[in-house]
């Protein structure tokens, strides 16, 4: 077993039950380079304040790159016995370069080293999550252009109520999920910044130029507390909500998607490439991402829940348990990432049922207000419209029709109001279109949202 570098402290080697325990090596390997990243940043640094010389930064710097050569090479592997990334790879560099290597940890710390570097990878990895739901967002848009007058109904309680089209409908999702890239901006961006020269806890006393690392880093600054710098991992407790949310409106939308694809709605035929069918009955075509997505939803959510968990009794500063944010930091970065591609292509790839649609839609009154106003515009009073409207639903119910479908004379048992232009005031292209109130469901007003964004 490898001497730790802090050993000299102890007498004894560690108990390999314990070594095994405590390493987080296995996990915090997706770390090396951003490791590697920050250390030649720091010893640049050092290097530039005088504190070491600049012949060993640049061996440091040559070493560090063909760490990260060989490790993405496979020509090297990570040792086992290590305790974590960065003792890995400052031990190789010492083992390549010599003493300039041990020289490297001058003013630093792992707490502080450990900070950034999970602030280093939440940034690289947000940025490639927020690519993966713009590519998703613009998917759902295209979509939706294409369906600018697909009339379907509206629901509330999962009945039908009033008539929308599918274009109308995606924006919805669209609304969510450009706040979701937002949120996660939003949390990539307080989350890159630099811990670096906190130190274990309270600083140090080399002249370091914390600025001139989070700079080099591409950062937007430095944590303004040493303190705080390696206790809180706040940015990684944020992302996850950020994620969190995200994936409860994929979930919802898988759900719907589920529903939408059942024979019992036939609003959706999915694509037999993002489907799977039965071991047993042949006729089965199953919604498995959207069902996968809907149950992973509740795997980022127990991601999240655990890093409250972790954190929220850990007195100042750093305390190990705090080693454990990682693995959920990660799982969470890597369900998010699974989820989206196969998502994207469901979504791109399903075939919409429009005649399905507008037939749920005609048959299930969505045109009842519209029924209503129109009698308001003819001099009733609101409250005595929908009362009619109410009495007219169910007398189609009774008689298994529709309104549209009343012959005029019937209609004027229930009022005297009505006349001939009713059918044209009641038709889903009416009751659509004169929805054109900024968000609503009209399609020229879809479509000049769709055009801005």
């Amino acid at each position: 077993m490898a001497k730790k570098m802090w050993a000299g402290r102890f007498e004894k080697a560690t108990d390999k039950d314990v070594n095994d325990y405590n390493s987080s090596l296995p996990f915090d390997c997706k770390m090396y380079s951003q490791d590697i990243e920050g250390s030649i940043a720091h010893s640049q640094m050092l290097a530039k304040q005088g504190v070491i010389s600049s012949e060993d930064a640049e061996a440091i710097r040559k070493g560090l790159l063909s760490i990260k050569e060989d490790i993405e090479s496979g020509k090297l592997t990570f040792d086992s016995d290590a305790e974590d990334i960065h003792m890995f790879i400052e031990e190789e560099l010492t083992n390549r370069i010599g003493d300039a290597g041990k020289r490297l940890h001058t003013g630093r710390s792992r707490n502080d080293q450990v900070a950034l570097d999970q602030r280093l990878y939440l940034v690289d990895e947000a940025g490639e999550i927020i690519e993966l739901l713009d590519t998703f967002v613009d998917t759902l848009i295209d979509i939706a252009k294409d369906n600018l007058t697909t009339y379907m109904p509206g629901y509330t309680h999962l009945q039908r109520a009033q008539p929308i089209t599918y274009a109308h409908y995606l924006t919805a999702y669209i609304e969510m999920f450009r706040r979701d890239t937002d949120r996660l901006g939003a949390a990539r961006d307080r989350a890159n910044v630099s811990p670096l020269g906190s130190g274990a806890l309270a600083g140090t006393t080399y002249p370091l130029d914390r600025q001139a690392v989070a700079d080099d880093l591409g950062m937007n600054g430095v944590t303004l507390c040493s303190l705080d710098g390696v206790a809180d991992r706040d940015f990684a407790i944020e992302f996850a909500s950020a994620c969190s949310i995200l994936m409860m409106h994929l979930s919802r939308l898988s759900e719907e998607i589920i529903l939408y694809a059942s024979q019992e709605f036939k609003f959706y035929e999915l694509d037999d490439a993002y489907s799977t069918g039965s071991s047993m009955m042949p006729q089965k075509k199953n919604p498995d991402v959207a069902e996968l997505t809907r149950g992973k939803t509740g795997r980022v959510y127990g991601d999240l829940i655990s890093l409250l968990v972790i954190m929220k009794g850990l007195p100042l500063t750093y305390n190990k348990d705090m080693q454990e944010v990682q693995e959920a930091m990660f799982d969470c970065i890597e369900t998010i990432k699974a989820v989206l591609p196969p998502f994207t292509g469901m979504m791109k790839t399903m075939t919409i049922r429009k005649d399905r649609m507008e037939a749920a839609a005609l048959e299930g009154f969505t045109n009842a207000t519209d029924l209503a106003d129109y009698l308001v515009k003819k001099g009733l009073p609101f409250r005595e419209t929908h009362a009619i409207s109410g009495k007219l639903v169910h007398y189609c119910i009774e008689n298994n029709t529709s309104l549209e479908k009343l012959p005029l004379e019937t209609l004027k048992q229930f009022s005297e109001a009505f006349e001939e232009d009713v059918y044209d005031a009641i038709s889903l292209k009416t009751c659509v279109e004169g929805r054109s109130l900024i968000g609503g469901p009209a399609p020229e007003t879809v479509k000049r949202y769709l055009d801005s964004i």
